[in-house]
């Protein structure tokens, strides 16, 4: 399934309901849609935030594929090239307040999806997020 938006934070948030009701229609356990939704909100947004700039005639598209026993989430932008899987902030350091500020998202859908990964091809960003079902 391929969802296509604008860069303004509503639009994320239409994705996220998507990806929920797409999970439910396909019998996904609600513990995983909700690490699903946290991963795709908190790097939907950042993309639109910080990479597209909230530019409303900026796209970002969304793709959702179950397959077997793996639930994967594409993000591609247009934006400046970003690997956030690159990005390593307070290395050891667990999520209390002596860590700098930000970074906290970027932990949060790492600690809730199995695979992060990165390609940037034909001036796109890739990222791609995966969730075993078991």
């Amino acid at each position: 399934m391929k969802i296509k938006l604008n860069a303004v934070p509503e639009e994320i948030m239409r994705a996220v309901e998507i990806l929920s009701q797409y999970c439910q229609e396909n019998q996904i356990p609600e513990k995983i849609i909700f690490s699903l939704k946290l991963a795709l909100e908190e790097c939907g947004s950042n993309i639109i935030n910080h990479s597209l700039k909230k530019d409303k005639t900026k796209k970002i598209s969304v793709i959702l594929k179950i397959n077997d026993n793996l639930i994967t989430v594409e993000l591609h932008d247009q934006g400046p090239e970003f690997d956030p899987t690159k990005i390593n902030l307070n290395e050891g350091r667990k999520m209390t307040e002596e860590r700098t500020v930000g970074g906290w998202g970027l932990e949060l859908v790492r600690q809730n999806i199995d695979e992060m990964n990165y390609l940037r091809e034909n001036n796109t960003n890739i990222l791609t997020l995966k969730k075993y079902l078991f």
